[in-house]
């Protein structure tokens, strides 16, 4: 009796239970009957947010491209009538795709189509398993009807994204009917006196404008392949489960695409085949072939088509885009141009001591936000706080020694190196002996500093901290406080986002 409930005490404490030949983790079956109704809730809000985003962005680009494809064609019109006619057969385009994109219905595009999403894929397939599975939810028509929601939003979604699609090979094929008629005109232009005033900047102006729809669509995509953290922790407890698992190999949009024979692996199946061993010594037989150096050739070719392939890499990742079809600009892009208002504030804190010997007299705390003009400049404000700490080590006195309103400005030089500046101003107490203490007669003045230098940015890994900002800054108004405040100032600071 006692080795049958020890048998029993141990299965319960590993948690595993055998049905029908598989393995069930009983702790992963209650974590999952105990997921958040907000994981699911969460799937539907986060879509739908980005599926208003496409939408409006669409539009506006939409409306702004129309409008600067009609001053282009108002411009040639004036220059030679026929060079517009290959324009002129689509007229009303722009309507009909700003329809489409407002009334899109996921009747439209019952098959999503486009590149592979492993998150959209992993989260429709939790959607569908966790409909099937509604015994492990304490199912209810309230739960039915949030996955049902969940579900429509991302559908609604990749329909959006499809016709987004749709708008992109439109403008392509816009650009590419404009560039032919300007070519046209360049190519008679010698015909006329004079040519329409600012026609090469309104082509470059429509030709950004196309290029940013792409990026804004890709950042979306971008988007929606990013896990938040409910997100993620719900896929983190249903990958636990065995279940899950074998219906994301039979469902999962993967499925479709590598269809894995019920027999693979069987030995009746593999007769004949190429195995691993062989094809180790037909290359290396290959090898040999080629001379006694032939290793070492083989190492450095691949070698250097891996640095090739990191090239190219990093010039894409310049581009500020991850999407692969992507076009190279004739211009310098902007990478922060398609992020949402808030994706471009950073954060900061940093840290300046004033020191008496080998004593700090003073430390100044600043917090700061920066703005994200472009991909090399910020600008930003902050706060700081002087904090005292006595005469020496031996007369250690905490004090409040004042606060600071400061601006700021960075720009990128060259790598991890930035010209920076700013001015700030500085409340403080000015005392008539050089102890630190407010409890002198004393008076209160604010006193300008106006700061240029340098600063390096050195990334870290942290869960909090992003980037460690090393300051070198000259104060060119020291000279002017009184009391005179020292000129040169080096700080320490950290950026959180």
């Amino acid at each position: 009796m006692k080795s049958c409930l020890l048998f029993i005490g141990t299965l319960l404490y590993v948690g595993i239970l055998k049905i029908n030949g598989q393995v069930v983790a009983l702790n992963k079956v209650d974590s999952i009957a105990t997921l958040p109704d907000s994981y699911i809730t969460r799937i539907e809000k986060k879509y739908t947010d980005l599926d208003q985003k496409l939408t409006g962005q669409t539009e506006k680009y939409l409306s702004r491209l129309e409008k600067a494809e009609q001053k282009i064609q108002r411009k040639l019109n004036k220059v030679q009538g026929n060079v517009m006619r290959p324009l002129q057969k689509t007229q009303g385009f722009y309507s009909q795709l700003m329809a489409k994109v407002q009334s899109v219905s996921t009747t439209d595009f019952p098959t999503p189509k486009g590149m592979y999403l492993p998150l959209v894929d992993s989260v429709n397939g939790s959607l569908a398993f966790l409909s099937q599975q509604q015994t492990l939810l304490n199912g209810s028509t309230q739960v039915n009807e949030k996955i049902s929601a969940s579900i429509g939003a991302l559908k609604q979604l990749q329909a959006r994204l499809q016709v987004s699609d749709e708008v992109k090979s439109f403008i392509a094929q816009r650009k590419e009917q404009m560039r032919l008629s300007l070519d046209q005109l360049q190519n008679t232009a010698g015909k006329f006196t004079k040519l329409p005033a600012g026609l090469t900047k309104d082509w470059k102006d429509f030709q950004q404008k196309a290029y940013y729809y792409n990026a804004q669509v890709a950042e979306y995509k971008a988007l929606l392949n990013t896990p938040d953290r409910l997100i993620e922790k719900g896929l983190g407890l249903l990958r636990k489960l065995p279940a899950f698992q074998q219906f994301m190999k039979t469902h999962g949009e993967l499925a479709g695409l590598f269809t894995i024979p019920a027999d693979y692996g069987a030995p009746g199946n593999i007769g004949g085949l190429q195995t691993r061993a062989g094809t180790q010594q037909l290359i290396q037989s290959q090898l040999s072939a080629a001379g006694p150096n032939s290793t070492q050739i083989l190492q450095q070719n691949l070698q250097a088509a891996q640095v090739k392939l990191s090239s190219f890499k990093d010039k894409l990742q310049k581009l500020g885009t991850n999407s692969a079809d992507m076009e190279l600009p004739d211009f310098k892009p902007n990478g922060q141009k398609t992020k949402a208002f808030w994706k471009r504030f950073e954060y900061g804190t940093n840290l300046q001591t004033a020191k008496n010997n080998f004593f700090p007299i003073t430390t100044d705390v600043g917090l700061s936000v920066g703005y994200k003009l472009n991909d090399k400049s910020t600008i930003g404000i902050g706060a700081s706080y002087k904090m005292g700490w006595g005469k020496d080590i031996k007369h250690i006195h905490i004090t409040n020694q004042g606060i600071g309103f400061r601006s700021f400005i960075d720009v990128k030089l060259k790598g991890s190196f930035y010209a920076s500046g700013g001015l700030e101003y500085n409340y403080q107490p000015l005392h008539n002996d050089s102890t630190i203490s407010i409890h002198t007669d004393a008076f209160y003045n604010w006193q300008k500093s106006g700061l240029v230098g340098i600063s390096k940015m050195v990334s870290i890994k942290s869960r909090f901290f992003k980037k460690t900002k090393l300051q070198l800054l000259f104060d060119f108004l020291s000279y002017q406080a009184v009391p005179r405040t020292q000129p040169i100032k080096f700080r320490v600071g950290y950026n959180i986002k």
